[in-house]
């Protein structure tokens, strides 16, 4: 089983190089320095058999710690829930895996309805107007949030709550700079922005403001009391929320919000080692030739018959050049497709129940914790999954982490890498996913920790 994947023969390598006139594949290569090239043979093994091969492929992914082999308490963004098997089903359908992008409509009739009922049932969950063909991921949709804002108002000044996602906060900032942008971050409070620090920093230079619902602590803001404020100077307010989290709480949009983003991963998309991920973008009726990306339209063809286009497409790579509202250049349609399948496949009453599972589990799980004699709840906000644990003062919490894992537990994330003032929390996520019993022993195997 000496084969070769790539079978090319001696005679096809002479045929290429003669076809661009290289008498050899050392020609190709002249332009480097030949003392800065690695001289000799790379340290790695010889080429290894097919059966060979992929037994030792299987030994390294044996390594990943993955959903199947270990319970996870560990959210911070990537979540660990249930996937209906039917999902992996149909986005296995060539006519969807294969596809790029609809170009030519009359071809892609399926593939733009899909999209066409994503972007429905985000507005229906986020109560927007408008939302477009989605996004790489609910980081760089928080990016675009801001880009939009700042547009649209003609600030430059945008306003961001430190209990958003640090990692979307850095994405925010990387943006930011390439547009000219300030950006001020707001004190969080028991695990919610500080209402009295935010209304201090508004003023009229202030593009957005930008805050997370359920945060990044697990806490749920307040919207409508943070969306009065930011209106009342005449500028807008960004919400990016946990898709799930909208089937028990009210809809950002009936609260105040401007523009509503996040991370749609918790609708049957897989952790897949953290991504990718599909990002939702949904916005007010009078922001919606501002949008980023792309939107699906509803129409009727000559015969009357109902067909589906691409209606607004705002990206550089079609007639907008450098007017472009953003350099997004293509969506991640085939894992829209997979919240799509997960929506329509739990329907209204199925999406509420989920969300419910989450609540009562991760509120079982916090009040487990609060019984503990060395453990504590660090927030008293109310919170949805996530929630954030006060370990004592001389734990470690990488040692901690670590040895949960070796117990077949995904830990929580350690806060102290993101926020110093944080040492020796843990953020830990509860999904539809847990029994009672993984988190009764969860609880008693990070007790034994300490």
């Amino acid at each position: 089983m000496k084969h070769r994947y790539l079978p090319m023969t001696p005679q096809d390598q002479a045929d290429m190089l003669k076809v661009i006139g290289m008498d050899s594949i050392e020609q190709l290569f002249q332009d480097i320095p030949t003392e800065i090239r690695y001289q000799g043979t790379l340290p790695i093994s010889e080429a290894l058999d097919e059966i060979s091969l992929l037994r030792h492929m299987k030994q390294l992914s044996d390594q990943n710690a993955d959903f199947d082999r270990y319970t996870s308490f560990l959210g911070a963004g990537i979540y660990d829930h249930h996937v209906p098997v039917v999902i992996n089903h149909v986005i296995s359908r060539s006519e969807f895996y294969t596809a790029y992008t609809p170009y030519q409509p009359e071809i892609s009739q399926g593939e733009l309805q899909a999209i066409f009922e994503f972007q429905s049932y985000i507005c229906e969950l986020t109560g927007m107007a408008v939302a477009n063909a989605s996004m790489y991921d609910g980081a760089t949709a928080l990016a675009e949030a801001g880009s939009l804002a700042a547009s649209a108002t003609r600030r430059k000044q945008l306003i961001v709550s430190r209990a958003v996602h640090p990692e979307a906060r850095q994405i925010l900032q990387t943006s930011a700079r390439g547009l000219n942008l300030d950006i001020i971050e707001i004190d969080v409070q028991n695990g919610v922005t500080d209402l009295v620090h935010l209304e201090s920093m508004i003023s009229t230079d202030t593009a957005a403001v930008l805050i997370q619902s359920p945060n990044f602590f697990g806490c749920i803001e307040d919207i409508r009391t943070i969306g009065d404020t930011i209106h009342a100077h005449k500028g807008l307010l960004v919400v990016s929320s946990n898709p799930l989290s909208l089937g028990v709480l009210e809809s950002p949009g009936k609260l105040g919000a401007d523009v509503v983003i996040g991370d749609a991963q918790p609708f049957g998309i897989a952790a897949s080692l953290g991504g990718p991920t599909c990002g939702y973008f949904a916005v007010t009726e009078a922001l919606m030739r501002k949008m980023p990306g792309r939107i699906v339209g509803q129409t009727l063809d000559r015969d009357g018959k109902r067909g589906f286009v691409l209606t607004l497409q705002a990206r550089e790579q079609h007639i907008r050049r450098e007017k472009a509202t953003s350099n997004i250049c293509s969506n991640q349609a085939l894992l829209a497709l997979c919240a799509s399948v997960y929506l329509s496949t739990m329907g209204k009453q199925g999406i509420q129940d989920v969300a419910r599972l989450n609540i009562q589990k991760a509120h079982y799980a916090a009040n487990a914790i609060r019984h503990s004699e060395r453990l504590a709840i660090a927030n008293t906000s109310p919170f949805f999954n996530e929630f954030v644990i006060k370990l004592p003062e001389e734990a470690n919490v990488t040692q901690i982490n670590e040895q949960l894992l070796a117990a077949g537990y995904l830990g929580g994330y350690d806060l102290g890498l993101a926020y110093p003032e944080l040492q020796g929390h843990l953020l830990v996520a509860v999904t539809e996913r847990r029994t009672k019993d993984e988190i009764d022993q969860f609880v008693t195997r990070l007790e034994a920790c300490l």
